[in-house]
């Protein structure tokens, strides 16, 4: 009975789901004036608008104390779609000077903007406290509901990244900040607040501990607050300190169609391009599961590997060397002494680096320099650089410029071509345990400001190299870092099936570009694990496997894996039932195609869903394929979008792709 109720509601949720054209996908002129409008109100000072931010200073509070203070307000077109905005508040009293740096994007109704607070005079300041870079009220009429999309962190479990649906009346409350002082343990920093037939998104942007509020005022609307969660501090004479990155959105109708305009703005603007070009789709297989330590790898085993995969005609992009490669003893987690393990690499990284070269084939390496072991070179050589015996302290302007120079050596010298940064510790204590009672926050703030600098110093000196970013898994996935990286490895809970298709779902709302790994030979499993990064984890010494399905897999993943640029709908609810379906659709408009990832889950006793897709132009005809099939089946647009494609899976599990392109008449 529940499996039939199931079923009902997959029905029910693709019919009510919106059948979008093409032309739903761009901003319409509504929301661009919403966003112009709101620009003109808070950065240009055309009206009476209440700042958009917020805090205290000798304990008052700046609502009450910047309209005594000095303003002057500038702009400056960066490029042909952004603008930014400044202004400048000055406190004639103590020279503290607070300035809101926002960008205005001419092609997306969206305002990103980030607050500096600087100690021009020659005291130290009062304390600054309170100090939230977002302090908005979003209202809408007295009748409409408020309604909070938010998404779960990672925790390493099959959870993470579910999506979560908070409804909010009068009186309500949400408080989030993630775990521990990593960006996105438990919680994630992204959120989309709909408001009646309106909405918002609305996102943090700190490598640190934020916190946000969401808080339903009864006959005010919704005010949201958020920021570096402490801040309780005095700045000293020259000192200047900033707050997260915060971006608003501005959307009306369809919440899911607002994350669509979200995703191809984080193209447009967001994801890294390293060498001026979108990376694209990745194959990066690495070796680390088939050892019992993963410290006894060494050249002859990693080109081992490099030469299977070409033997076995499986294209990849990156040889993946994780960690270990180091000297730490036989144990990886031996963080602090960055140089290669000449026991194992006589040549170092270099020589294996110039042999996948030799392939066409890259190098990734992975590196964790934040954490740091005793005994270690950095332990034992610059002890004033550890907070709490355990963390590099990024704030330190001489660790910071030591490890830059040190990592981009090593980056040209052994040939690396993707860096891989990994963060396996909880910073919130090392920061909050260096702090003087007038300075919390003020550590974090220096090591977050550090830790951006390095990626961009990295960034600079090789500019043509991508960056991968790691930490436990997903837990440092803000929009700064994503901005310098991507995810390569989304979570360390992997392998999965059921937890990697709920992965997949969840992200795909916010993020373009991510990768998983998988090691089973079975296209249920491959297909669970499908995302822009693929991380195979084959023992390819086992001339046993099955080379020619997994040639079948990998040529199907590099066929359909431009889809995931694409627009993003989900096709079923979200669910991990072990009885149940899931299904989602990538689109390319522009393009014309798309791809609709189904599973059956292995104890689902439904053969058959009709899955209705969206996107699409209801007039086109496409060509549609089941790509374990034979043969072409043409439907037009609204056939796809009502009654909707109709999908059979006879065994359990089992998991199918189907492309469709529109054809040209």
């Amino acid at each position: 009975m529940r499996i039939q109720v199931l079923v009902g509601i997959i029905a029910l949720y693709t019919a009510l789901a919106p059948a979008s054209s093409p032309a739903a996908v761009a901003p319409t002129p509504d929301e661009m004036a919403d966003a112009r409008q709101w620009v003109a109100a808070n950065l240009e000072g055309a009206g009476e608008a209440v700042p958009f931010f917020s805090f205290t200073y000798d304990g008052k509070p700046s609502a009450e104390l910047l309209p005594n203070w000095e303003v002057r307000r500038a702009s400056r077109a960066i490029d042909d779609h952004k603008t930014e905005r400044t202004i400048e508040y000055r406190d004639p009293a103590t020279d503290l000077q607070v300035r809101a740096v926002a960008v205005e994007y001419t092609d997306f109704p969206t305002v990103e903007w980030t607050l500096y607070f600087k100690n021009t005079g020659e005291r130290d300041t009062p304390i600054l406290a309170d100090v939230r870079a977002m302090d908005l009220r979003i209202a809408a009429g007295p009748e409409e509901k408020y309604t909070l999309h938010h998404n779960q962190g990672t925790t390493v479990q099959a959870t993470d990244f579910q999506p979560l649906v908070t409804e909010l009346p009068p009186g309500a409350q949400v408080a989030l900040a993630p775990n521990g002082g990593r960006t996105s343990g438990g919680v994630w920093p992204y959120f989309n607040l709909q408001c009646g037939g309106k909405g918002r998104i609305l996102v943090v942007g700190w490598p640190g501990r934020w916190a946000a509020g969401f808080q339903h005022e009864a006959g005010q609307g919704v005010r949201v607050t958020a920021g570096q969660e402490l801040v309780h501090a005095k700045l000293l004479p020259g000192e200047e300190i900033r707050t997260p990155l915060m971006v608003q959105q501005f959307y009306h109708g369809d919440w899911q169609r607002a994350q669509n305009i979200w995703r191809r703005w984080m193209l447009a603007h967001n994801l890294p391009r390293p060498g001026g070009k979108l990376p694209p789709p990745r194959m990066t297989p690495c070796s680390s599961h088939q050892f019992a330590e993963m410290t006894k790898a060494d050249e002859a085993s990693q080109i081992q590997f490099i030469d299977r995969y070409v033997e076995e005609g499986i294209k990849i992009d990156y040889w993946w060397m994780d960690a270990g490669w180091y000297p730490c003893g036989g144990n990886w987690p031996v963080t602090g002494t960055w140089e290669v393990d000449k026991t194992r690499f006589p040549r170092g990284l270099r020589a294996v680096s110039d042999h996948a070269k030799s392939k066409e084939i890259k190098t990734i390496v992975w590196f964790e320099p934040e954490r740091v072991a005793g005994g270690t070179w950095l332990a034992e050589n610059h002890p004033e650089w550890i907070l709490g015996g355990q963390l590099l302290n990024l704030g330190n302007p001489d660790a910071l410029a030591w490890l830059s120079q040190h990592v981009s050596k090593m980056i040209t010298d052994e040939g690396i071509g993707l860096y891989r940064q990994d963060y396996n510790i909880d910073p919130l204590p090392f920061w909050r345990g260096n702090d003087a009672p007038d300075r919390q926050g003020m550590t974090e703030n220096a090591y977050v400001v550090g830790y951006l600098a390095y990626w961009d110093s990295l960034r600079r000196d090789h500019p043509d190299m991508l960056i991968d970013s790691c930490a436990s898994g997903g837990h440092r996935n803000d929009l700064e870092t994503m901005r310098r990286a991507v995810p390569l490895l989304r979570s360390d809970y992997i392998f999965e099936p059921i937890g990697q298709q709920g992965h997949t779902y969840g992200l795909a709302y916010w993020l373009p570009f991510f990768g998983t790994g998988e090691m089973a030979v079975d296209p249920y499993v491959f297909r669970s694990c499908m995302c822009a990064g693929n991380i195979p984890c084959w023992d390819m010494r086992n001339k046993d496997l099955d080379y020619g399905l997994l040639r079948k897999l990998s040529a199907q993943w590099r066929a359909v894996a431009p889809c995931y640029f694409g627009d993003y709908y989900p096709l079923t609810p979200y669910n991990l039932a072990p009885d149940a379906w899931i299904a989602w659709q990538f689109d390319r408009p522009e393009e014309g195609d798309g791809l609709v990832q189904a599973f059956r889950r292995p104890e689902c006793v439904y053969e058959s869903a009709r899955l209705q897709l969206r996107g699409l132009d209801p007039d086109a005809t496409y060509d549609v394929q089941n790509l374990d099939e034979r043969g072409v089946t043409k439907m037009t647009g609204k056939e796809l979008a009502e009654p909707g494609l109709l999908v059979v899976m006879k065994n359990r599990p089992e998991a199918v792709l189907i492309v469709y392109k529109r054809v040209r008449e």
